[in-house]
């Protein structure tokens, strides 16, 4: 039985992660209609931003009336984990075109990383490019669709982000999340930015999740630049 093709290979291999952001996406399109973004806006800004923890920010932000460059700063901090993302996937895709590059990078998400990443750690780089490109217009596809769901349904239901539906995009964090624990240095961002991410959660302007995420990108950089230390010094 002939394979499938890396392209449809990335695809299949994402499909969990498809099914865990379909509500995260239907909740985004509720909450950005119901925080007075028009359905047209709220569907530019998944097209254009795609980035669902930053958009989520964002709504948040503009619906307390937030000023443009706290909400600029505090989702460009959110999103910096994207850089460490680049860092690690660029051993396997410098060969790649610069044509490609691009919108593989704007199409970056912690679910495509995931998949993507595993897949070329695991030696099977062979169509990685192809494999990419499927797993990453997965997710955009399927972030587009749920966010033009979720407009409607907020339009019809204003009360949907309370049913609870977040949940699914939880566990498929935590499942993200959770094989990178047995990492030094994933382990030490981990606990930094939840003690952060606690401390700060009654802070105004979500100003506790923007220190959270430095704190996580800082101790997982100090964790690693020590263990590459000690390896030095073995």
């Amino acid at each position: 039985m002939k394979s499938a093709s890396p392209w449809l290979a990335g695809v299949r291999d994402t499909v969990p992660m498809l099914v865990g952001a379909a509500p995260f996406g239907v909740i985004f399109g509720a909450l950005a209609v119901g925080a007075g973004l028009s359905p047209a806006a709220t569907l530019a800004m998944s097209a254009c931003v795609f980035a669902g923890s930053s958009q989520f920010v964002a709504v948040s932000l503009i619906g307390a009336g937030a000023a443009l460059p706290v909400i600029w700063l505090t989702t460009l901090v959110v999103n910096l984990r994207h850089a460490l993302y680049s860092a690690s996937l660029l051993p396997y895709a410098q060969g790649w075109p610069l044509a490609a590059r691009l919108p593989l990078s704007f199409w970056l998400t912690d679910e495509s990383y995931a998949v993507v990443e595993h897949r070329l750690r695991t030696g099977l780089a062979d169509g990685g490019l192809a494999y990419a490109f499927g797993s990453s217009l997965a997710m955009y596809l399927n972030w587009l669709a749920f966010t033009a769901v979720g407009v409607l349904l907020g339009r019809e239901a204003p009360g949907l982000a309370d049913w609870g539906l977040d949940f699914a995009m939880l566990a498929t964090f935590a499942a993200i999340v959770a094989p990178q624990l047995k990492h030094r240095p994933s382990l030490a961002a981990a606990v930094a930015a939840s003690a952060v991410a606690l401390v700060g959660h009654g802070w105004p302007y979500k100003l506790g999740l923007m220190a959270a995420a430095v704190a996580g990108v800082a101790a997982g950089l100090a964790a690693e630049a020590a263990s590459a230390r000690k390896e030095g010094g073995a």
